[in-house]
């Protein structure tokens, strides 16, 4: 027996859990549908409005009815009882002097003689309907038992009373029938007048056929607001849906255009309002159109107007080169000021092949001629090779450069080239603005990602320059003196080098704490970039100021500071 309670109460459990999992996904669909479905939430509000609406229209119609036909019903009843009174009155004229045998017999006569002309009679009568008879002699003031002909037993007490006081009296009354049914009566009655006894005449309506009627017209009502409902429904969905339709043409149209379908227009039919939204959004999207081949246009003449530009200038570059090493190599001969002009002359040749050197990359990058020869091999020794190329112009800047690399092996599919000019480009730019404190290049791997941050502590970013430091001749601060003499592009190229791997370069910064760029690369090229190793904003670097022209290059693994929960540096 407990073993079969414990399987009844496992499958009640089970048949319980799977009704709760309907309702949720019915719930969860019925959601999703609210949130992205204009007709759906403007068919369902209608539907709610509309029913709310049925419902007390139906209550109200439903109420005037049934009180007209109680109404009607109490009137023909009352003048129906009236005319029943004064045919009762001649029929028991001097009753009370015989024995309540007698008055029964006599009672049973009038109610026959009340039956018959009931049913011959007409007007407002006939609109009463039939009835029960009841007649009754006796009063409060009689000690005796009241002597009745009829089903007494139906009256209520309190109409009793009301009527024994000599009033007209009527009330409704549900009455409980020997087989169990039950019948609604409206009893009406009166007082007899005769010359002995007082009398009690009692008549009962059954409510029978205007229940029917109720009945029937609640379920009429009823059908009818469903299938108002439902047509409500139909027309309102049809509606929207007319309206909605061309609100997701053109919600899809949009996004082909997003997506560069610059062509996609939107058919227009008639001259309603959607019509013309539609002229309107064809004409926004051929002018947008226009100007982005425009833009397409100029930005094609400004790459072919650079690369052009920077090959001719290659020539007499050249030969302004080959003259300024003859000048250079014989400066000791010449005196002291042009021996100086001299070594200026090279270092701005120098920076002038560089800037021509930028240009010409940073045009096919624009043009997107440019391709990514990656290889599998570890990202260590590049990192070291960045460092070993900034070694002299940190020591002539008074900055030390840590090199922070892990122990094991991070082996990354990259092109070395590009990768070891973005690493050598940042940690330039930071011993530029290192103001002689310590510059730290941190790496790390995870399972998907490789990322290297170069740290500096000197004068740092404003807020809101850190969006604008890989901008093309960027300058945090104009008037500072470059140390380094870049070109204004290495950040630029850095980030489009970095674009071109699938990675990210992006840059953190405070006035007074420095600033940190961070690397990150995907390992695969297959493969998508996960949760960089390294955060930023940094952790704060706890090693021991370097000062001086040493240009101190350490190499240490990464400690557990570096790679642990960030916190935030000077927030």
């Amino acid at each position: 027996m407990r073993g079969r309670l414990f399987s009844f109460a496992r499958a009640t459990a089970r048949q319980i859990r799977r009704v709760v999992v309907f309702v949720r996904r019915k719930a969860v669909s019925f959601n999703e549908l609210w949130r992205h479905s204009l007709q759906f939430r403007v068919t369902v509000s209608t539907l709610a409005l509309s029913s709310a609406v049925v419902f007390v229209l139906g209550m109200v119609l439903q109420n005037q009815i049934t009180e007209r036909l109680v109404e009607t019903k109490q009137s023909a009843a009352i003048a129906q009882t009236k005319a029943v009174v004064e045919t009762a009155a001649g029929e028991l004229v001097g009753v009370g002097a015989e024995t309540s045998e007698a008055m029964s017999a006599r009672f049973a006569n009038a109610l026959k003689k009340i039956a018959s002309a009931s049913t011959s009679q007409d007007g407002a009568g006939s609109a009463a309907g039939t009835f029960e008879p009841v007649l009754a002699a006796g009063g409060r003031d009689q000690a005796r038992e009241p002597v009745h002909s009829g089903p007494y037993e139906k009256v209520p007490v309190r109409l009793r009373q009301f009527v024994e006081t000599e009033q007209l009296s009527h009330l409704i009354h549900t009455v409980t029938e020997p087989d169990g049914g039950k019948t609604t009566y409206l009893i009406v009655g009166a007082p007899v007048t005769t010359m002995i006894n007082p009398l009690q005449l009692y008549l009962l309506y059954p409510l029978t056929s205007e229940q029917t009627t109720v009945s029937t017209v609640q379920n009429t009502l009823l059908v009818g607001g469903l299938v108002l409902l439902l047509l409500l429904a139909g027309i309102t969905n049809l509606v929207t849906r007319q309206v909605v339709r061309p609100v997701r043409q053109a919600a899809a149209a949009a996004e082909q255009f997003a997506g560069g379908d610059l062509d996609q227009r939107l058919a227009v039919l008639g001259e309603d309002d959607l019509a013309k939204l539609a002229v309107s959004y064809n004409e926004m999207a051929a002018s947008i159109q226009r100007q982005i081949r425009q833009l397409e246009d100029f930005g094609g003449l400004q790459r072919r107007f650079t690369s052009d530009v920077s090959h001719e200038l290659r020539t007499p570059l050249t030969t302004v080169r080959m003259a300024a090493d003859v000048l250079h190599a014989s400066r000791e001969q010449f005196p002291a000021g042009l021996a100086r002009s001299t070594e200026l002359l090279v270092d701005e040749l120098d920076r002038f092949e560089a800037l021509l050197g930028d240009l010409l990359e940073i045009s096919r990058l624009d043009a997107g001629v440019e391709e990514l020869s990656a290889e599998l091999i570890d990202v260590r020794p590049i990192a070291t090779r960045a460092v070993e190329q900034v070694r002299v112009i940190a020591g002539n800047a008074g900055s030390s450069v840590e090199l922070v690399l892990p122990d094991e092996e991070a082996a990354a599919e990259v092109d070395a080239r590009r990768v070891e000019r973005i690493l050598r480009n940042l940690l330039a730019n930071a011993v530029d603005h290192s103001e002689g404190k310590p510059v730290v290049l941190t790496l790390a791997v995870n399972e998907t990602t490789v990322a290297i941050t170069v740290r500096d502590h000197g004068v740092g970013l404003r807020p809101g320059e850190a969006e604008l430091v890989f901008n093309r001749f960027w300058r945090a601060d104009p008037s500072r003196n470059r140390r380094t003499g870049g070109t204004g592009l290495g950040l630029a190229i850095s980030q489009e080098d970095a674009r071109l791997h699938g990675g990210v370069l992006d840059a953190w910064g405070e006035t007074g704490h420095g600033a940190c760029f961070r690397l990150a690369l995907p390992r695969e090229q297959d493969t998508p970039m996960g949760e960089s190793p390294l955060v930023l904003p940094p952790p704060e670097y706890k090693g021991t100021e370097t000062h001086g022209s040493s240009g101190l290059l350490e190499v240490r693994p990464a400690p557990d500071a570096i790679l642990a929960e960030p916190e935030e540096v000077g927030r």
